[in-house]
């Protein structure tokens, strides 16, 4: 048997799938709209190629069959064009960004209130796309694998080095002073000064500790770190405990936790901004497009959410305070007047 089924090509195996499902070779040229030499090259081609006769041409038959060889052929020709077909459909819904992979790097409190509901969103949509999460401590770290090409796009918080990345804002993440639940800070809404000398549980120097610490430190107030953890719910954990305050992003927070009070210090700490970004000068497929969108839709649902909590907050602080100072007036006014001597 000749060596030469490397050289065989898919038109070959077409003009025998169209020849046998036709039963001539006019109709086969029809099916295939290609002219009749054409289709009858092609076969002849096959038969030398393979070194077997695959067409029986009886003379005075209008019709035409294939021999055992030919219908041994057959077989494969035709799973070979229904994985052609299939790659085809592969390859199309990966030009269009329907499949594919999508490798995205994620840090802890997006990875807990924002990223589940993307996902969910994102999944209905493109459930052909295989979404790979990379979570890492720092942001940087992230940052520095879109520029190596190791992820598609990253969720980070300014600032942002100097790179060849194109950056979308998702939302702004305020500050909010975490407290034991029987704290005397949760009857009022406290002063930068109040925290002076109090014990504070820290993250693990990043941006978004260094940027409360710096907030702390530019007014005069050193905290005193006792613990620093880089867990989220360590460190609420121990501020539960009684080991001291956090100043933390409320969506590292998890504000239905009863053993805990969310304040909003008098004075405002400038809020992270979390955003998305990706490599500018990469081929950005429809699939990234569609996460981001997805992604800026979902915070900023949660930042108006977050708006209102503290709105609620705030208003139950001012009442507690409301009430404190009643209740003070209260006992003054009930003291015995003095008798004069």
């Amino acid at each position: 048997m000749p060596d030469n089924w490397r050289s065989v090509e898919i038109k070959h195996l077409r003009a025998l799938r169209a020849v046998a499902d036709t039963g001539t070779f006019w109709a086969a040229a029809v099916e295939l709209n290609s002219s009749l030499s054409t289709v009858s090259d092609h076969i002849t081609a096959l038969e030398a190629l393979v070194g077997q006769r695959l067409i029986e041409r009886s003379r005075g038959r209008r019709t035409v069959e294939l021999t055992e060889a030919g219908r041994v052929l057959l077989g494969h020709a035709e799973a070979i064009e229904s994985r052609l077909r299939a790659a085809e459909a592969d390859f199309r819904a990966y030009s269009s960004g329907r499949s594919g992979s999508l490798r995205i790097g994620i840090y802890q409190s997006v990875a807990n209130k924002v990223l589940p509901e993307v996902m969910r969103r994102f999944k209905q949509r493109w459930p052909d796309v295989d979404v790979q999460l990379t979570e890492a401590a720092h942001d940087n770290d992230l940052i520095d694998a879109v520029e190596g090409g190791d992820l598609d796009l990253t969720f980070a918080i300014q600032p942002i080095p100097a790179g060849p990345f194109e950056v979308r804002e998702l939302m702004r993440d305020p500050y909010v002073l975490v407290t034991p639940a029987g704290s005397a800070m949760a009857r009022h809404r406290p002063q930068i000064g109040d925290l002076a000398g109090l014990p504070m549980v820290g993250y693990q120097h990043g941006k978004h500790q260094d940027l409360a610490e710096d907030f702390l430190l530019g007014r005069g107030v050193r905290p005193r770190i006792v613990f620093r953890s880089n867990d989220n719910g360590t460190v609420q954990a121990m501020v539960a405990s009684g080991l001291g305050f956090a100043l933390a992003p409320l969506l590292a927070v998890d504000e239905t936790d009863s053993k805990v009070r969310l304040l909003q210090l008098a004075e405002t700490v400038p809020p992270r901004v979390l955003v998305v970004l990706w490599h500018r000068d990469r081929y950005r497929p429809p699939a990234v497009a569609a996460f981001v969108e997805t992604a800026i839709a979902v915070a900023g649902e949660v930042e108006r959410a977050h708006a209102a909590f503290l709105a609620k907050a705030v208003g139950a602080a001012v009442g507690a305070a409301a009430r404190s100072r009643t209740r003070t007036r209260g006992r003054r006014s009930r003291r015995p007047a003095s008798r004069p001597a």
